[in-house]
């Protein structure tokens, strides 16, 4: 996807967000995530925009070493005012990832072809998966375009579990192989889970286990969003409650502050 498709998703998926969030209670609970209440979620979606914002705005090349409270905006402390920190913050991360030069230099920590599109790409699926969470309480996920869909598994898969640290890959007491397919947009990825490190590439391979399904549904699916129930699962089903249970992304604004 382009780097200007990946910001369109993002302002769509923030104002997707904002619109469940406003139907909501900020009280509600997130079925998603156990841990949070809507406003726990708004909060942390509207710190990690302001977080986004500052490396690329700032032109910041290196890991900032700082408290959260100083790289965002204080939260407001009346929770009706928490919406509108929340859309200010989005507006301001998509206005400033839209007016970015594509030589931008700056801190990344994913694989990419450059800075602006690492952020731009990682934003719009942060903000996306948090949207599902905050549409979680009500009784309808609205549906992600495939390719979208497809580019977030691609970057789950791709960039994320084959970091070398920490380890974001299922635990395993001998090299296994995973197969992921995409009925709809005919995407392939091969994943090959070893003690010390996990290789994915962009093929179809035999495997122990093949999991096949709509782009959504892997999307969804492995991002720990969704249940298996309809996901066609071929081979070692223990491998998937594996990943399920070992492939947890956590976010960290900076190395002292989760």
């Amino acid at each position: 996807m382009k780097i200007t498709e990946h910001i369109d998703a993002l302002q769509r998926e923030g104002k997707l967000l904002t619109a469940a969030a406003t139907r909501t209670e900020l009280d509600a609970p997130i079925p998603t995530c156990p841990d949070w209440r809507m406003k726990d979620l708004v909060r942390h979606v509207g710190g990690v925009h302001r977080w986004a914002t500052g490396y690329v705005g700032n032109r910041h090349t290196e890991m900032l070493d700082v408290d959260l409270d100083d790289l965002v905006d204080t939260w407001p402390a009346d929770d009706l005012d928490l919406l509108d920190w929340f859309r200010e913050g989005h507006k301001r991360l998509v206005h400033t990832l839209s007016s970015a030069p594509p030589d931008l230099d700056c801190y990344t920590f994913l694989p990419s072809p450059s800075p602006l599109a690492m952020w731009a790409r990682r934003q719009a699926h942060e903000t996306a998966m948090h949207r599902v969470d905050a549409e979680s309480p009500g009784s309808t996920i609205t549906k992600f375009h495939p390719a979208f869909a497809a580019d977030g598994v691609d970057e789950l898969l791709s960039c994320f579990i084959t970091r070398p640290r920490p380890r974001r890959a299922p635990k395993v007491s001998s090299p296994r192989s995973i197969q992921v397919h995409t009925t709809d947009t005919g995407d392939d990825w091969h994943i090959q889970i070893g003690l010390e490190d996990v290789v994915t590439s962009r093929r179809s391979s035999p495997a122990d286990c093949t999991i096949t399904a709509a782009a959504g549904d892997l999307y969804l699916l492995l991002w720990n969003r969704r249940s298996d129930a309809d996901i066609s699962v071929d081979g070692d089903r223990d491998l998937l409650a594996l990943w399920r249970e070992g492939v947890q992304i956590r976010w960290r604004y900076a190395k002292t502050k989760s």
